[in-house]
């Protein structure tokens, strides 16, 4: 009996072969057409990019350019139970099978058209190593084709090892890692060589989605993990690698807590930045900074580095503002090494560096220019200067009113106390007398750059200028060189993947900008501060021979160390934001000065830094001037608040 559902029935099957076949057909001729028009790169270019390494002096690593963690690490040097593993997690008969899998691509694409390119993978090892090499990670139809396509032409041109071995450095295990060796780092803090079985396992695990099973992340990863983990063990016992009872005997291992994948974050951050924008500088580019497997050489020291964050660590007050910071820079005179940078917490929170962008007025770290200035004038430490507050004097025929640091009245006092007290209503007449343009000229040779404002006025001496803590810490490397500049510099040698050396830094050429006897007072004078000064409370303890100068601006509002033995040379400075709010009554102090926090954060860095190594004597003092006492006169007119 003929009916019309019967005839719908036949039409409808007609029409399902014919665009069933005419889709087969389709389809064909466009995988022919991928497959001759989608070109791959070598396969091994990307397998062999690697993030720049950043050394410390020494060749520890300080961290990496790069948001790829990886070291590349030769299939044979890996594990075999870690081999095995991988499989058993990911594609047990990758050995035996073509570079993909017909039912899981076909599973992948009706998942994709069900879900409009969202769908899932059902991928081998080879095409999940072609997505993570060559595509997107993007799950569309158009991007499951070019993975296959380079799937079979990967399959075509490498070795079933060189694949396995080029999947395994490049797959991403989480916590920032790219490939087994990082892993192995990041999850038990050992090679990939030295992975146990339980350890293996657990990589393997992990490494299907990150996410989902590092225990960092939570209990219930801990739990979907430790399934995961019996689960492949339970693939590794099917698949002949290990036996039932060796699968039992394997306990599930101790993993180590993660840390922060942010390859600039903390305070090693600040360094990586600096060498990073330095390499530009220098001609390399963005590509071979992220990719190409670079070795860069600093003159970071790495105990002194740890010694200025464990510094900043232990002396910064309990309970500080959010908004406090530090900037510490350390320089090794007469060579212009940057040997230490603090440039704040976390870079990733904050990236302004405080150690070499941030600025703060000055104050008295500005003082020895002017005992510089009149030292190379035959103004001798033993001139006699009064010191008495307030006194007025001319500016430009303008009154420039100066007081002391808490009104304090001193009389008649010589240069040496007025330095060890930092005595400003000695200084500002030292400064004219020598001339402010003297002052800020030994201030430009000393390593105070161009870019520093600096007006040649009286307040010059008293710090109205801005300088980054880099800045300052230059000026007393010259010092503590007895005269030589040396320009700071850090990265010392470049060197490619291959080993070749691709920069090497010429030292730069030290330039005598002040005599031997001039530095020798100087330096004479600063010690009087360090030992009964106004940085003796904060310097305490130290145990060996050192000069500086403390700091502090206006309402407190930055505060300064700066000082050297004959070893080294370093600057701190604190400050609040923009350096305009008062320090005062952080850390319970009413009044917070260079002698407090920042001269504590420097003896507490040099101790560190300087362990180990001998105690030196700085030279004697050569008496510019002679040792008479000279009268001066200050210039100034006074309103006299005398000394009780």
């Amino acid at each position: 009996m003929f009916s019309l559902s019967n005839v719908s029935k036949r039409m409808l099957a007609r029409i399902a072969i014919f665009v069933g076949g005419f889709g087969f057909v389709a389809g064909a001729t466009l995988f022919v057409l991928a497959y001759f028009t989608v070109d791959i790169p070598n396969p091994n270019d990307f397998v062999n990019t690697q993030s720049t390494i950043i050394q410390y002096s020494n060749g520890s690593e300080i961290g990496r350019i790069g948001a790829q963690n990886r070291t590349i690490v030769p299939l044979a040097k890996m594990p075999l139970h870690l081999r095995q593993a991988v499989l058993a997690a990911e594609n047990r008969n990758f050995y035996s099978e073509h570079a993909f899998s017909i039912s899981g691509f076909a599973r992948a694409i009706v998942d994709n058209i069900k879900t409009l390119g969202r769908g899932g993978g059902g991928s081998t090892i080879t095409q999940q190593y072609a997505k993570t090499a060559f595509l997107t990670q993007e799950r569309t139809i158009t991007r499951k084709i070019k993975e296959l396509v380079i799937a079979i032409k990967l399959e075509n041109q490498l070795s079933k090892d060189q694949i396995l071995e080029n999947y395994l450095n490049t797959i991403y295990f989480g916590r920032g890692s790219y490939g087994v060796e990082t892993a192995a780092q990041q999850y038990f803090n050992r090679s990939a060589r030295q992975l146990t079985l339980a350890q293996s396992v657990v990589i393997a695990s992990i490494l299907n989605s990150p996410g989902y099973y590092d225990p960092q992340y939570g209990k219930n990863n801990v739990i979907r993990l430790k399934n995961r983990y019996e689960y492949v063990l339970g693939q590794m016992v099917r698949a002949g690698w290990i036996t039932e009872a060796k699968a039992k005997a394997t306990k599930f291992p101790t993993i180590m807590p993660g840390t922060s994948e942010g390859w600039l974050a903390g305070p090693k951050g600040f360094l990586i930045e600096m060498v990073r924008a330095e390499l530009v500088k220098r001609g390399f580019s963005d590509e071979q900074l992220m990719k190409g497997g670079l070795v860069v050489k600093t003159t970071f020291d790495q105990k002194a580095q740890t010694a200025a964050i464990g510094a900043v660590a232990a002396m910064t007050p309990a309970k500080a503002p959010e908004n406090l910071h530090i900037g510490l820079v350390a320089i090794r005179p007469g060579t212009g090494e940057i040997i230490a940078l603090y440039g704040g917490r976390d870079y990733v929170k904050r990236q302004l560096n405080d150690a070499t962008q941030s600025i703060a007025l000055a104050g008295s770290t500005f003082k020895p220019f002017a005992l510089v200035a009149g030292l190379e004038s035959g103004i001798p430490l033993t001139s006699m200067w009064n010191g008495d507050t307030p006194q007025t004097f001319d500016d430009a025929g303008k009154p420039y009113i100066v007081n002391n640091y808490g009104d304090e009245g001193w009389g008649q006092i010589d240069l040496m106390t007025a330095t060890a007290h930092s005595v400003n209503t000695v200084y500002v007449p030292l400064g004219i007398k020598a001339g402010p343009d003297k002052v800020v000229d030994v201030a430009r040779r000393a390593g105070i750059p161009e870019t520093v404002a600096m007006m040649p006025t009286p307040s010059v001496v008293l710090g109205a200028a801005s300088p980054h803590v880099i800045d300052v810490a230059v000026s007393y490397a010259t010092f503590a060189a007895n005269g030589v500049y040396a320009a700071p510099w850090f990265i010392t040698e470049v060197n490619g993947s291959n080993g070749g050396v691709l920069y090497q830094a010429a030292s730069p050429s030290p330039n005598t900008v002040f005599s031997k006897e001039v530095m020798a007072d100087l330096t004479y004078g600063l010690q009087a501060v360090v030992n009964n000064g106004t940085a003796t409370y904060g310097t305490a303890g130290l145990g060996r021979p050192a000069a500086g100068k403390t700091g502090t601006s206006e309402q407190n509002a930055s505060a300064w160390f700066s000082g050297y033995t004959p070893q080294l040379a370093a600057s701190v400075a604190m400050f609040r934001d923009d350096a305009t709010q008062t320090l005062n009554g952080i850390g319970g102090l009413n009044s917070v000065t260079g002698g407090t926090f920042p001269a504590k954060i420097w003896t507490a860095f040099m101790k560190g830094a300087l362990d180990g190594q001998p105690v030196l004597s700085f030279p004697k003092p050569v008496h510019i001037g002679g040792t008479d006492p000279v009268v001066m006169t200050s210039g100034g007119h006074q309103t006299m608040k005398k000394k009780k």
